[in-house]
């Protein structure tokens, strides 16, 4: 049995969290989850190596919560070059207990914007603003920051680079690499909560996000949702008038219950979510009411109009894309009315039964004498003037006009 030397038992054991993503549910949790892993594990500090533009403010405060209660020191490192930690980024980055950023980023920008990337109104605006930079600037002032910078960062989504934020003491320490951080935060002791850091050296345990967290990160596009939405219930649909089919009932259900995640994670409007239902029932009713096209077209438009403020309330990142609802609209309206003009024609086709295609085929015998031949009752008679009862099965001699001559199955 091997044992570990007293040196090695000593090394400082630190787990990097890779986060290259937008804030929102699904990656706070995997922050979060990350956060209390370290403790757990019994790690010596937890250091997230950041890059995002920023994302849900809901978001962005469950994951700076997160940091300050973490029962381990909490490093961030806005990198590797290129990186860059932008509006709600800011945030995570100033809850450190260490801050650090590779040469080559940048860090700011960090005023809150609407759903459509504008400016939000005047009074809401002001209230949001105020309490965004307060937010920012008392996280900025008891880690032993730049709270100045902080406020401007939200007031004018002022940017600076790693060499303007180390000047202007936004961070900590300019680091090329991780390692480099743990050796420039050694024998640091941090503000608030009073960690001496001894890191130099240590163990990086890297952890990045899973499959599961990687997929529920894509599927949470707008643009995605609202696409899943409207497969599920068709599928769902296509399954109710076609009962048995069950692959499309099935694909259907998965898609709803999917769009349905979403929609519980991002905020929706359930007023354009009412109007996207309305526009589908419009485009079902239209097949079962003559109103030559206007159901469609007005479903249609319901359906557009729907989808395209169906998640207005969420920030700028976080919305579905016009010209794509307008084109899904264009292409599944003429889908539709060349279903329904199919249809339409099938309905006012005139059946045509001539006695070469009938005769032959086998029926059976209804009520009154009726007999039910290749989906159809029709009117018969025998050949030898017998009497017909209900249940005999017999076989199609000859038509005239719309009486059917015929003879029971089996004769000679």
């Amino acid at each position: 049995m091997a044992f570990a030397s007293p040196a090695d038992a000593a090394t400082p054991r630190v787990l990097a969290i890779h986060f290259d993503a937008d804030v929102n549910p699904v990656t706070q949790n995997y922050i979060c989850h990350q956060l209390k892993q370290a403790a757990k594990q019994h790690y010596d500090a937890a250091a997230i190596v950041l890059n995002t533009p920023g994302g849900l403010l809901q978001s962005k405060d469950k994951i700076v919560l997160c940091e300050l209660s973490s029962k381990v020191p909490v490093l961030v490192w806005v990198g590797p070059n290129g990186s860059f930690a932008g509006s709600a980024g800011v945030w995570l980055a100033q809850a450190a207990d260490y801050l650090a950023m590779a040469p080559e980023t940048n860090i700011g920008s960090s005023t809150p914007i609407d759903s459509s990337g504008g400016n939000i109104g005047s009074d809401l605006r002001r209230k949001l603003v105020n309490h965004e930079a307060a937010s920012l600037r008392a996280l900025a002032e008891s880690h032993g920051r730049n709270a100045r910078w902080a406020d401007r960062a939200v007031r004018v989504a002022t940017n600076a680079t790693a060499r303007e934020a180390k000047a202007m003491n936004m961070i900590d320490a300019i680091a090329p690499t991780l390692p480099a951080l743990l050796r420039e935060s050694d024998g640091v002791k941090t503000k608030p909560r009073g960690f001496v850091l001894h890191l130099a050296g240590a163990q990086i345990h890297d952890v990045h996000p899973g499959f599961f967290t990687r997929l529920l990160n894509t599927l949470i596009d707008p643009n995605i949702l609202t696409l899943l939405f409207l497969a599920g219930l068709a599928g769902i649909g296509y399954e109710i008038f076609h009962p048995g089919v069950v692959l499309p009932g099935a694909l259907g259900l998965v898609a709803l219950i999917t769009a349905l995640f979403g929609f519980s994670v991002l905020p929706v409007s359930w007023a354009a979510f009412i109007l996207l239902l309305a526009g589908v029932a419009l485009l079902v009713l239209d097949v079962h009411v003559t109103s030559h096209g206007a159901l469609t077209v007005a479903g249609l438009i319901a359906m557009a109009v729907g989808a395209i403020f169906l998640f207005q309330n969420a920030p700028a990142p976080y919305h579905t894309s016009t010209p794509l609802v307008v084109a899904v609209a264009v292409v599944l309206g003429s889908a539709w009315a060349f279903a329904v003009g199919k249809a339409w024609q099938v309905r006012h086709k005139p059946v045509e039964v001539t006695p070469e295609r009938i005769a032959g085929s086998v029926g059976e015998v209804r009520r009154d004498g009726l007999v039910f031949v290749n989906g159809e009752l029709w009117q018969a008679r025998t050949s030898d003037g017998g009497q017909l009862r209900p249940g005999d099965r017999v076989r199609v001699e000859s038509l005239d006009g719309l009486v059917l001559t015929v003879k029971p199955e089996g004769s000679a």
